[in-house]
């Protein structure tokens, strides 16, 4: 059922100049199920080239155009969904469900970004002399880097590519090695939909060799990112060098606050949901779980038997709720932080080790009662993990959620309209989401600040990064 994957480089699929490629493992099952090709050098400037090309064709194209185009393409993505989700589940290993779902999400967005073509509106500034017109006009800035990490392997990219077209870029997407084959098939729907050859390109490889070589190279007017905070700040030093617009979607530690007046069943269910789902891959997951004392052991308590009453599994497998971990490097990694957290004092309440010898399935975790010198409350986890510490007052429960240097999301779970005003103003995040599981739509801003990163890849927000602003004034004479 697999599709190996190729280039797609000036409007055709092919195969790397070198011939070289690279495995793709499943994670439920550890078996080799396909191949992608090593982007050369040579292949980049292919590539390069390209998209310098698609550019001067689709910068002309007038907006309703465009739009029309990436609406074909959001149809037939969905009319592909099933199948693309099935490449997903394969290679990535979360539920079909979950996967079905991400790609019909995916085709919101185009649809959502399709429109804002239309409306990137420019403005008149009033003149102060009589004769004078001041226009302010957006122009698309050029081609586009975009570099996507294996969680979300469609959501991650359509952000970026939906965006950079709506405003009339081109793009060159380098997409995860570990997951390349549901990527492959959204690239394939705007092909099949009539963007000219050269707007969209697809190339894969050594993530730090595409990505030192495609920054550096004048053609590149602007990246963007989504992955870890280390790697986040090295492209961000790289991109300003060369004076390079970008956006940059890094990692966090989201706390979720939930006070004694809440909706305990309510909280419950919805953050176990949010925690567990891509078995914890998720950069807005909830992590640090800070609950008021009155409420603390039976927020535990329930929070426990949701954790245990997942089926982990191959995602393939109907009953299966929550998936195994994408790569074999991230058992070792959670290990270790939670030997580290009970070392230190913390309370493993239930999980804490890896399923079986097959595939990367690790089971649902809970710590409690961890100490703030854990690594793992210092340290994203980005797995199947929940630390749930207690808090008593108002003042220290923010004190803790502004604690790290991540600033991505935060959830928070009240009775009281005066905590929401409260927690509105005091946590520092980039999105805060109270009584509901509220983030990541297309027409909401998506980011973080501090270390969590910088610019938004929701909302109106999101095709301002890809636009020039310029001014034109004249004086008719």
């Amino acid at each position: 059922m697999y599709k190996n994957v190729q280039l797609f480089i000036d409007g055709q699929w092919m195969p790397s100049l070198s011939g070289r490629t690279l495995p793709v493992v499943n994670p439920a099952t550890e078996a080799v199920i396909g191949t992608i090709p090593h982007a050369s050098k040579e292949d980049l400037d292919a590539a390069l080239a390209s998209a310098q090309r698609g550019f001067e064709v689709w910068r002309a194209m007038s907006a309703y155009d465009r739009s029309k185009l990436m609406r074909k393409a959001a149809g037939l993505l969905r009319e592909r969904a099933g199948d693309i989700a099935i490449q997903m589940t394969l290679e990535q290993g979360k539920p079909l469900a979950q996967a079905k779902a991400e790609t019909l999400g995916a085709a919101d967005t185009i649809e959502w970004f399709a429109e804002e073509s239309r409306r990137a509106y420019g403005r008149l500034v009033p003149a102060r002399a009589p004769g004078v017109y001041q226009m302010v006009i957006k122009e698309p800035v050029g081609p586009v880097a975009a570099f996507t990490p294996w969680n979300f392997p469609l959501n991650q990219i359509v952000r970026k590519l939906s965006a950079a077209l709506a405003a009339g870029c081109s793009i060159i997407v380098k997409a995860p090695e570990e997951t390349p084959s549901s990527p492959a098939e959204l690239i394939r729907v705007f092909a099949d939909a009539g963007v000219p050859a050269g707007v969209v390109n697809l190339v894969y490889g050594i993530p730090a060799e595409i990505s030192s070589y495609l920054i550096a190279h004048p053609i590149i007017k602007k990246i963007s990112f989504t992955g870890s905070t280390p790697i986040g700040k090295q492209l961000a030093a790289l991109a300003g060098q060369h004076m390079k617009r970008a956006t940059m979607e890094l990692g966090g530690h989201a706390p979720a606050i939930i006070f004694d007046d809440a909706d305990i069943d309510t909280a419950v269910a919805q953050l176990a949901a949010s925690k567990f789902r891509n078995a914890g891959q998720v950069c807005v997951a909830p992590t640090r779980f800070l609950v008021q004392k009155n409420v603390f052991n039976s927020f535990v308590d329930k929070f426990v038997a949701a954790a245990e009453a997942l089926k982990v599994g191959d995602g393939m497998e109907k009953e299966t709720t929550m998936g195994p971990l994408a790569n074999e490097r991230r058992l070792p990694a959670l290990q270790a932080l939670i030997d580290d957290a009970v070392a230190q004092g913390a309370t493993l309440r239930t999980g804490g080790k890896r399923i079986g010898t097959k595939g990367y399935f690790f089971a649902p975790t809970v710590l409690t009662n961890v100490p703030l010198t854990a690594r793992v409350m210092n340290e994203e986890p980005f797995g199947p993990l929940a630390l749930i510490n207690s808090f008593d007052t108002l003042d220290e429960v923010l004190t803790e959620a502004n604690r790290l240097p991540f600033g991505l999301a935060a959830y928070a779970y009240t009775g009281s309209a005066k905590t929401t005003h409260a927690l509105a103003s005091g946590v520092e995040c980039g999105m805060l989401t109270i009584n509901h599981p509220g983030l990541a739509l297309p027409e909401i801003p998506f980011g973080g600040i501090k270390d969590s990163g910088y610019g938004s890849e929701g909302g109106t927000e999101a095709i301002e990064s890809y636009f020039n602003t310029k001014l034109v004034t004249q004086l008719d004479i």
